[in-house]
């Protein structure tokens, strides 16, 4: 006889479009035995963490801390059983699990994310794993689609929550805790240190690969540069120019839809802004060599990075995660270690320079989740449905837990080109 926590359930939820969120709806087929496997793994994990895990059952686990109301364990389990951790936010988006401190509790798991799964389990993670789908390769095709599924949902979207300068990477602040107001001059002062890093001035020729809305463009410009932005965003290529023209500076910066691969011209300097993230492992030695190429002798290169530990960037390399099937397709953050190893091996460029922030990303993404959240209202005006706005504000404070556990970072590198000996 099969229990209850093992049964599938097919009747779609009620509040959820079956044809936008189809994974979301149906709820996986999970055997018996994988479903008290996982019951058994998670139930181990909770026992041994810093928060508390209430069932609907009224059952608990945990040692104490913020709390995870699962309210749906029949559900919470199949997913994951089947899923993994891209069960673990499909349940939370069908409304199956929540947490009244949403951070606190992903801020717990992240920061013991190694240890959650057994040892044995791990071993055998190319048995379980979802592996990443071919569609989502960056090839010159692919990197466009994996870039308009984010970029080109909607710049209404992106302004609700982002600030005036609407930049989407993380703020260098002066002090915390961070409050709304003083974001705008904190991107700024980010902008600001990788301009300075690359040495950015009056005649300066520089490349910006990856453009978001053109604040990092407009601002060189008006130290006297002249700017070749690249992206591969429509929407975001269409706004950045518009803000170009309002600033008076269309003589001094091009906007173009083009690919890194497809880049022309002789640079003094390149700036990239957390691009590198939507690059792949596999198209890391060909990023940095165009980056290379594309600079003159002595040339520097100023590029922000959102990085993770090695060891779980070798673990989870060739794994499909919840965040490349819902937020950023093709995506794989890069480890300081990979980076070093790459430019190393395939470049004249050497690092120069790095410094790490993830604190400020923290407090960035904390801004802009409370921002969200106040102008949901206004999200669901522009289209966007309730499952979507839960994976919104999933993906937002899954992202803060990581830099404040630690287990992401963020990085400015500085990156010069060596000059040929004679």
């Amino acid at each position: 006889m099969r229990t209850a926590e093992s049964c599938p359930v097919e009747t779609p939820r009620q509040d959820t479009d079956p044809v936008s969120w189809p994974d979301v709806v149906t709820r996986p087929d999970a055997s018996r035995a994988r479903t008290a496997v996982t019951r058994a793994v998670l139930r181990r994990a909770f026992e041994r963490l810093p928060l508390q895990a209430r069932f609907a059952d009224g059952t608990r686990a945990g040692l104490g801390g913020p709390v995870i109301d699962i309210h749906d364990p029949a559900a919470f389990h199949a997913r994951i059983g089947t899923q993994g951790l891209i069960g673990f936010g499909e349940s939370y988006m069908a409304g199956e699990w929540d947490a009244p401190d949403l951070v606190a509790a992903l801020t717990v798991l992240a920061g013991n994310a190694a240890g959650l799964i057994p040892a044995p389990l791990q071993k055998l993670r190319g048995l379980w794993a979802l592996r990443r789908p071919d569609v989502q390769r960056n090839t010159p095709t692919g990197a466009r689609d994996n870039i308009s599924r984010h970029y080109d949902l909607s710049n209404e979207l992106f302004a609700l929550f982002l600030d005036d300068t609407l930049s989407y990477s993380a703020a260098l602040f002066r002090g915390f805790p961070a409050t709304w107001d003083l974001l705008p001059a904190a991107q700024h002062r980010k902008i600001d240190r990788l301009l300075d890093l690359a040495e950015v001035g009056a005649g300066t020729r520089l490349l910006e690969i990856g453009t978001g809305w053109g604040e990092l463009a407009i601002r060189a410009a008006g130290r006297g540069a002249h700017v070749t932005s690249l992206t591969l965003s429509r929407e975001q290529r269409d706004l950045a120019r518009q803000r170009v023209r309002e600033a008076g500076l269309d003589d001094r910066v091009a906007i173009e839809l083009c690919d890194y691969r497809e880049a022309v011209g002789t640079y003094d300097a390149v700036v990239s802004v957390e691009m590198i993230e939507a690059v792949g492992e596999e198209f890391w030695p060909t990023y940095f060599a165009a980056l290379d190429t594309l600079l003159v002798p002595g040339g520097r290169v100023a590029l922000q990075a959102i990085t993770m530990p090695h060891d779980r960037m070798r673990a989870s390399r060739d794994t499909f995660t919840w965040i490349q099937k819902y937020i950023f397709p093709g995506g794989l953050l890069p480890s300081v270690e990979a980076v070093e190893d790459v430019t190393r091996e395939h470049t004249t460029l050497r690092t120069t320079r790095r410094d790490a922030y993830g604190a400020h990303y923290a407090e960035t993404l904390r801004l802009w989740r409370e921002r969200f959240t106040e102008r949901a209202d206004e999200v669901a005006a522009l289209g966007f449905d309730e499952t979507f706005r839960r994976m919104w504000t999933f993906y937002l404070a899954y992202s803060e837990a990581g830099f404040r556990s630690g287990y992401l970072d963020v990085q400015q590198y500085l990156f010069t080109k060596e000059v040929p000996t004679p």
